[in-house]
């Protein structure tokens, strides 16, 4: 039996291309392909590293999922518009729904998280789709809170569907058509 020697520590040399960047990058490869947050040393093994190599670039594991769902706000829908809000609500919900989706973890990530990610993007973003609705804090907070509830509960349930009904993120249209519906009727007193 052959056994492959590995370095411990940082990797010296111009050799390695180790760094944060493409820890973040293998691990966000692993948990789309494995349906789950990796390991440490899992994550390690498939960078052909020692496991400490990683804690040279993040103090923990909850730094380094903290970092790789920082990476992910890019994959979050920027509205472009407020004139045309259902749309762009349906673009943004359906983007952050696809991005729990992808990324099996995640979501018990980001509500354990004190850093900026990807929920407090799209809250700032939901807060900017709706201003032409000009609904008051008290009803911005209830509708925010409403949706996020549905999709984190949505992204569960595709993550989770044992089944043998089929779900995907085109069901949420009917359901976000009616959300739409009665955020345009809330009454202002």
């Amino acid at each position: 039996m052959i056994v492959k020697p590995k370095k411990r520590g940082r990797p010296v040399g111009s050799s390695s291309q180790l760094t944060a960047l493409s820890i973040i990058d293998k691990a966000k490869t692993l948990m789309q392909h494995e349906g789950k947050v990796p390991s440490i040393r899992k994550l390690a093994s498939s960078l052909d590293i020692n496991a400490m190599a990683i804690y040279h670039y993040f103090d923990n594991k909850n730094a380094l999922l903290e970092a790789i769902t920082v990476s992910l706000i890019s994959d979050i829908y920027q509205p472009v518009t407020v004139n045309e809000w259902k749309s762009e609500l349906t673009k943004l919900s359906t983007s952050y729904l696809t991005l729990l989706n992808n990324y099996p973890g995640l979501l018990e990530t980001l509500l354990s998280m004190d850093a900026l990610g990807p929920s407090q993007v799209f809250s700032a973003r939901f807060d900017d789709v709706i201003k032409p609705l000009n609904l008051d804090q008290e009803a911005s907070i209830n509708a925010l809170s409403l949706l996020v509830d549905y999709l984190h509960g949505y992204a569960l349930a595709l993550n989770n569907n044992q089944t043998q009904i089929e779900l995907n993120i085109d069901m949420i249209k009917g359901p976000l058509d009616l959300y739409c519906i009665a955020l345009e009727n809330i009454k202002h007193e």
